[in-house]
């Protein structure tokens, strides 16, 4: 990584800072330190970081509203790193908008690997085989090579997690893919089983994308996984 990499860590736990720091530093990563959680939204705003690392159990601040909060302002890579190892608590980080949920104790390998695969996600590679023409489904034109997503004319904002999963889909019309296929390609390897993150995924996907009374945009096969509809010609 170089130096232009900002990692925004919000965290009280002032060895697990240190931990962190030293080793994101080593790679060339800038790293930025909140250990209340307090004005994180403005620093946000301010640095406009590649990656947000959250703690959930932060003192005086709930984590899952700054969580929320730091979703709205930005398209921020957000990774929740916390002691909380409830699905629960995934699930709920992830519907505020939480790009990967990562449980303490933790080795510094797998947070690098999970950093690299968001960064993967969020920035477009230029030998990454795309489709020139926009795909059109329904009353939602997705333009991957612009990375446009509009819906009725109008621009719909997407996170790039959730452009990265509606890509897959998109590119593949039709198509039943698994829930351990679309995990393997948008988290990465390892992520296979961790299908309450698409489960999330695609749901956040049709309440931005689909009208409640009219046809479903992407369809679910129970036990199997997703099949994105058919584009018009």
């Amino acid at each position: 990584m170089t130096d232009s990499t900002v990692v925004l860590v919000v965290e009280d736990d002032l060895t697990i800072v240190d931990l962190i720091r030293a080793n994101l530093a080593a790679r060339g990563y800038s790293v930025i330190v909140s250990r209340t959680g307090e004005a994180v939204v403005d620093l946000v705003r301010d640095n406009d970081p590649d990656i947000v690392l959250l703690d959930l159990m932060l003192p005086g601040v709930d984590g899952f509203d700054l969580c929320r909060d730091v979703r709205a302002e930005s398209a921020v890579g957000i990774i929740v790193v916390s002691a909380r190892r409830g699905e629960q608590d995934k699930v709920r980080a992830l519907n505020l908008g939480a790009d990967d949920y990562l449980t303490k104790p933790f080795g510094v390998d797998e947070l690098l690997a999970r950093m690299t695969a968001l960064l993967r996600r969020s920035r477009v590679s230029p030998d990454a085989p795309t489709e020139s023409k926009p795909l059109v489904f329904g009353n939602v034109t997705v333009d991957l090579e612009a990375r446009l997503v509009t819906k009725d004319g109008q621009a719909v904002h997407l996170t790039p997690t959730e452009f990265a999963l509606l890509r897959e889909l998109a590119l593949s019309p039709g198509k039943l893919l698994s829930h351990a296929a679309l995990l393997r390609r948008v988290w990465g390897v390892g992520y296979e089983t961790e299908t309450e993150y698409t489960r999330v995924y695609v749901r956040r996907l049709r309440a931005k994308l689909e009208d409640s009374e009219g046809p479903p945009l992407i369809a679910t096969e129970p036990r199997a996984g997703y099949r994105m509809m058919a584009p018009e010609e």
